[in-house]
């Protein structure tokens, strides 16, 4: 955790993906259809407290949401569902921080919080990869 603070301080953003070098960071992926997924993705997030859902995109897989800092800081966290076959779909993350400074690992923890969350609900379609 203190690597992510440290790296914190100059950046003010974080994401997921496939390529990630950090293992928590990686893509999560879960057997259910595209739209399976977008609607227990959605419903989930809707849930979760401190987060403001601005809006949703599903025709593109995107879920925008807003989260205030303990700070004060405003954070743009686009959630993205991708279709990866007709029964196995992904979940990446992007989470920034508004102005310039770095947010001291903030979105990294929002990151993991997320993912926790959906990890727990969607437990028993969760799959290591496609």
């Amino acid at each position: 955790m203190l690597k992510r603070t440290l790296i914190g301080i100059l950046r003010s953003f974080e994401q997921t993906g496939d390529r990630a070098k950090d293992p928590l960071l990686k893509s999560h992926y879960y057997k259910l259809s595209k739209e399976k997924a977008w609607a227990e993705v959605v419903s989930t997030l809707k849930k979760m407290q401190g987060f403001k859902l601005l809006h949703e995109v599903e025709s593109v897989g995107e879920i925008v949401l807003e989260k205030r800092t303990v700070t004060g800081r405003m954070m743009d966290i686009t959630v993205s569902v991708i279709g990866i076959n007709p029964i196995t779909s992904a979940v990446d993350i992007y989470s920034a921080s508004r102005g310039s400074l770095g947010d001291l690992g903030s979105n990294y923890r929002v990151i993991l919080d997320i993912y926790r969350t959906l990890d727990k609900k969607l437990a028993a379609n969760k799959v290591d990869s496609p």
